[in-house]
């Protein structure tokens, strides 16, 4: 158990929330989740949230008395302030300034502000998120330089000792699902395999080897590679 004992985890539904919300159920002993309806295209992953919180409570008897209340949050107003291809029916591709257009600038800084807030309320010490500049689309806000000064600023700004933890942050892909199996075993893996979403185009059509998506979207290529050096070293 870690010295603080209590945690809010940015649960999006997807694979590296998901894996997340498993370690801080290793970690803490009161875990607390909370997701974000922003007007992303990709908002069937909200649907799988509560089926992927109630196999989570049937994976282990410890994690099922250890994770309690979810929230959700109301954050449309980034769709409307957001010409991008995470909240638009847009083709992906990739800006002027280098970056991919399904960059939302500002999404995950507003993220870790209202869970901080609402971390506050709770009385909860620590907000966990799946943010990683290892194998990742290049947007700034997943930067550790970014979550460690965001750090300071919350808690100067609220004049607390919130921590924020990153567990994904040096961790690519595969390594993402090696952390799953080493918290959960293959029920965990095959648990985010078939229930988590990560697509980006929403497309849960066809269940490949690696988990619902399109195959192609930025997303789902980063998956599929993982899971794929993942089931190879395994062999």
């Amino acid at each position: 158990m870690l010295p603080t004992d209590s945690a809010l985890v940015l649960f999006s539904g997807g694979q590296d929330s998901t894996t997340c919300l498993a370690w801080a159920l290793k970690h803490y002993a009161r875990v607390e989740t909370i997701g974000f309806d922003y007007g992303q295209r990709h908002a069937v992953e909200l649907t799988v949230r509560p089926t992927l919180l109630q196999s989570l409570r049937r994976q282990s008897a410890d994690w099922n008395a250890r994770l309690g209340e979810d929230h959700m949050i109301d954050l449309s107003l980034i769709s409307a302030i957001s010409q991008t291809a995470m909240t638009h029916d847009i083709a992906i591709e990739t800006q002027a300034n280098g970056l991919p257009n399904t960059f939302v600038p500002g999404r995950n800084l507003l993220f870790m502000t209202v869970a901080a807030t609402v971390a506050y309320r709770r009385g909860l010490t620590v907000l966990v998120g799946g943010m990683c500049e290892t194998d990742f689309s290049g947007y700034p806000d997943c930067r550790d330089d970014t979550m460690k000064a965001l750090q300071v600023a919350l808690n100067l700004g609220m004049d607390t000792r919130i921590k924020l933890e990153t567990p994904l942050m040096w961790r690519d892909k595969k390594q993402t699902w090696e952390l799953a199996q080493e918290l959960g075993g293959r029920a965990l893996v095959d648990l985010i395999r078939e229930g988590t979403h990560t697509c980006y185009l929403g497309e849960r059509g066809a269940l490949h080897d690696w988990g619902y998506g399109c195959g192609t979207c930025p997303a789902c290529a980063l998956r599929a590679r993982g899971y794929h050096q993942f089931v190879g070293a395994e062999v």
